[in-house]
């Protein structure tokens, strides 16, 4: 059939399965849209910056499964684009990026909203192309989609001059991709596998630590089948929140430099790490030389670069978590799970120790009383988002996650502002569903913008805003580590969030007291519009346990040893 590029980037996202577009037109872009505008094949959401609309993309990316679909024009509407591509390459979630380029003959001329996309977006993209010609241009989308996907996923980005989305040519759409250079394992290797098992029957401390990579792989069932048929104990990063379910016995609960005393005390004492799609993050290990230091390690990662690429590794299985356990799980039906008791006792007395808990107030709302009261109320179907700083740790270490997808947040890049537009991302994806985003009275002005979007679209998307305030985790340093000089931290001059809301079209709630909490959620859910709910919550409260940015894991900086800063409130 014959038709314009512009109708081809249609036709292909519509062949691809693609339900919803988030994006931003311009210029380069045009041509595109206008196609938009013609077909009825996909919705497209307008967000109110390039920035927002990836991160749309993204949110609706990890509340799905599939790939998350933004398009924006070329110059500023694609550098202000990047962060959304980092945040996503960081967090490998599958997402392609269609940006609209200057004609060919005016590449490398500097010309009007000319910038080298494909330079800028290397080293934060999973692969990018250049369509040259019109003839390549679906090859070329049925690749990035294929890319996007497959091994271990990651966004691609395709840069289309204007020109090409003029042209006439014949539509033939790919039904299969052959990249002879790309060939991802998904099948471990059988010999390293078994001797992982053999390696897990003979350890005395055996510890699973659970990563992102096995809600990517869509494993949960499997991961939480080996922990039950070993009864081995568990530990989750921040990407794998809600795999292992927040009930099951057999979970310690989050490690790393916020992780709770007991999952990092496991770690430091393990004399076997299970790593299952984690690639030991700096935020997880720590100090490289005390980390799980008397321990042998088996690592299962899709992507060889991760392996061992921070962590000597002892059985390296490259391969897709789903396929490596179902190979492993008949070779341990002979494990002794009694042998582990005694690890066990080990651990639940480190959890009785120094439990995950904070001192409730009468006189202030507490953070992490609004998280767990979150969690009581909105039930175990809502989804839950955050930005970046204390807000998300707390609602990580405190939220009751029973499944993967449930907890959407910017892992390795911590990018503020990614909470709002993700969210709306994921109701786009789930409206039935209740979705919470945890922010910041800093991270919330980021994209404050996008409460359009969602009043417009009739995304009703619960803001909950802790506002203390500060730009929370680095004041937080700065009384740990600064000698309490708040250095451009403090946020007291603020916008009516509640009158902002408003303005936009939304709905706003002030709250001062824990049963105007309740009240404004319970009314929140049920008037369903977007919503701000400026909480006001203590002030200097302080993210516990920590360990200090290089320090080892067991050195923690715990509750009882770190009372508030003492004469700031």
């Amino acid at each position: 059939m014959q038709m314009s590029g512009a109708q081809m980037v249609c036709e292909a996202i519509i062949a691809e399965g693609t339900k919803t577009v988030f994006g931003y037109p311009g210029g380069a872009i045009m041509h595109v849209y206008d196609e938009i505008y013609k077909q009825d094949g996909f919705e497209h959401i307008l967000t109110r910056h390039e920035q927002a609309a990836v991160h749309a993309a993204d949110g609706y990316a990890r509340a799905t499964g599939e790939v998350g679909v933004a398009m924006v024009t070329s110059g500023p509407g694609f550098t202000n684009a990047v962060t959304g591509l980092a945040t996503a390459y960081m967090d490998s979630i599958p997402m392609v990026v269609i940006s609209g380029q200057v004609p060919l003959s005016l590449i490398g001329t500097d010309g009007f909203q000319e910038i080298d996309a494909v330079g800028i977006s290397r080293p934060c993209t999973k692969h990018n192309f250049l369509v040259r010609t019109l003839e390549e241009l679906p090859r070329i989308i049925k690749e990035a989609f294929y890319l996007a996907r497959t091994g271990r996923p990651g966004p691609v980005l395709v840069d289309i001059p204007k020109d090409i989305t003029v042209d006439i040519g014949e539509f033939v759409y790919p039904t299969e991709v052959n990249i002879p250079t790309y060939k991802p394992t998904y099948k471990g290797n059988k010999r390293q596998i078994e001797k992982a098992a053999e390696a897990i029957k003979k350890s005395k401390k055996p510890l699973l630590y659970v990563g992102g990579g096995a809600v990517l792989s869509n494993a949960y069932q499997l991961v939480r089948a080996l922990a039950e048929k070993t009864q081995i104990p568990a530990v989750e990063t921040l990407m794998a929140r809600g795999v292992m379910g927040a009930d099951n016995p057999l979970l310690l609960g989050m490690l790393g430099m916020h992780g709770n005393y007991a999952s990092n005390m496991a770690m430091s004492e393990t004399d076997l790490v299970i790593s299952l799609g984690a690639r030991f993050d700096d935020r997880v290990t720590g100090k490289l030389s005390e980390f799980a230091k008397y321990a042998d390690v088996i690592h299962v990662d899709i992507d060889p670069a991760n392996i061992a690429k921070l962590v000597d590794v002892d059985y390296p299985i490259v391969g897709d978590i789903t396929q490596v356990l179902e190979d492993m799980m008949p070779l341990l039906e002979d494990v002794d799970t009694d042998r582990y008791q005694a690890w066990r006792e080990i651990l639940r007395r480190y959890d009785e120790l120094h439990p995950q808990s904070f001192v409730d107030s009468d006189t202030e709302i507490k953070p992490q009383w609004v998280i767990e009261r979150i969690g009581e109320l909105v039930g175990e179907e809502a989804i839950i988002t955050s930005d970046v700083g204390q807000h998300q740790m707390w609602a990580a270490q405190h939220y009751p996650f029973d499944r993967p997808r449930q907890w959407i947040n910017s892992g390795g890049l911590g990018t503020m502002g990614f909470g709002f537009p993700a969210a709306i991302g994921a109701k786009v994806a789930f409206p039935e569903k209740t979705v919470v985003n945890i922010t910041g009275d800093g991270s919330i002005l980021m994209n404050m913008q996008e409460l359009v979007t969602a009043a417009e679209y009739k995304t009703p998307v619960i803001n909950v805003i802790l506002n203390n305030q500060f730009l929370g985790m680095v004041r937080q340093w700065q009384s740990f580590f600064y000698e309490k000089r708040f250095s451009e931290t403090d946020l007291t001059f603020q916008p009516n969030f509640k009158k902002l809301a408003e303005a936009c079209g939304g709905i706003g709630y002030d709250v001062t007291t824990k049963e105007e909490f309740d009240a404004a959620l319970k009314d929140a859910i049920e008037k369903d519009k977007v919503c701000f709910m400026n909480v006001a919550i203590s002030r200097f409260e302080n993210v516990l346990p920590m360990v200090p940015a290089g320090g080892a894991l067991f050195n923690m900086m715990l509750p009882q040893k770190s009372e508030d800063d003492k004469g700031e409130k």
